[in-house]
């Protein structure tokens, strides 16, 4: 298999892993305070690293000792990611959450253009000008209920904002550094520093407490993590940044789907959410217009 179709295999898991998590961050905040869950997602992508290195890769660990100072910046961004985006969750809801983090893949394609001077053709550009069409369509509602907020929606808006901004300066970094270093290696530290400085402000309590299928529920949170950044950092090491990003792009059609179907349930521990002819058509606009971007330029030949 081609690095380059390897890179979008990659990026492709980890768009479909977000698409779950802000439904699931949701959820768990019912039982457990937004900074308990964002330490158990690192720990349990810690671990999960750790344990799986131990067996493979010993020698991984040796950049815990002297991590780069890059290293150091991209895991503040990234604890900062995670605890603005649980915030944003918690304040508002997964569909609208995850339509406002997108500004950070949007970021990440700029960056791609302008500070690795990625090469873009002119199907690429048309490409992001369909996805773009499509992604307004596809949000038409959530977009509306995001201009007219007010009051703690506002606060949960302006959290996912930040959370964006972090989001894109990890990312940054994090292409820049798989030049040098193992994906695996770094990502010890990026999982292990947050999980250090959320410590002092853990409310370890509701823990104890909980039945086992809230369990499985903060497991399955800290294993996305594990493997949806895990694939997340080969992806940038395969292909260009703003291809990984109109793919990433993509997950808040997942959660969209997902939580279309849990309204035509009717379940009442997830907030409801409105799936119209015009989202169906602003999905199939933006998937065109990710086909454009990420598909491989045709070489001439003579």
């Amino acid at each position: 298999m081609q690095n380059h179709t390897k890179g979008i295999i990659y990026a492709a898991v980890t768009a479909f892993l977000w698409g779950f998590l802000g439904i699931a961050l949701k959820i768990a905040v019912r039982e457990v305070d937004p900074v308990t869950v964002v330490w158990f997602r690192f720990v349990i992508a810690f671990i999960a690293l750790a344990g799986w290195l131990a067996a493979k890769n010993s020698s991984s660990f040796k950049i815990i000792t002297k991590p780069p100072i890059l290293l150091i910046l991209a895991a503040l961004a990234l604890s900062w990611n995670y605890m603005g985006y649980m915030l944003g969750v918690h304040y508002t809801t997964p569909s609208n959450a995850n339509l406002i983090i997108q500004s950070g893949p949007l970021l990440l394609a700029t960056a791609g253009f302008v500070l690795f001077k990625e090469p873009l053709h002119k199907k690429q550009i048309l490409g992001f000008a369909v996805a773009i069409v499509g992604f307004v369509f596809f949000y038409r509602d959530q977009l509306s209920a995001f201009f007219e907020a007010k009051g703690s929606y506002n606060t949960g808006i302006l959290f996912t904002f930040s959370s964006a901004a972090a989001w894109t300066t990890y990312a940054i970094l994090q292409k820049k550094l798989v030049v040098k270093h193992p994906v695996n290696s770094l990502n010890l530290v990026l999982f292990g520093l947050p999980a250090i400085i959320y410590i002092p402000f853990l409310d370890l309590s509701p823990l104890l407490h909980l039945h086992w299928t809230w369990w499985l529920l903060l497991i399955f949170l800290g294993m996305n993590t594990f493997v949806a950044y895990t694939y997340l950092a080969k992806a940038l090491q395969y292909i260009e940044a703003n291809k990984v990003s109109i793919i990433l792009i993509m997950n808040p059609m997942i959660t969209f789907i997902t939580m279309g179907i849990l309204t035509r349930m009717d379940v009442s521990w997830v907030q409801h959410e409105r799936f119209t002819p015009v989202t169906i058509l602003g999905a199939f606009i933006l998937l065109s217009g990710a086909f454009l971007v990420v598909r491989r330029p045709q070489k001439a030949v003579k």
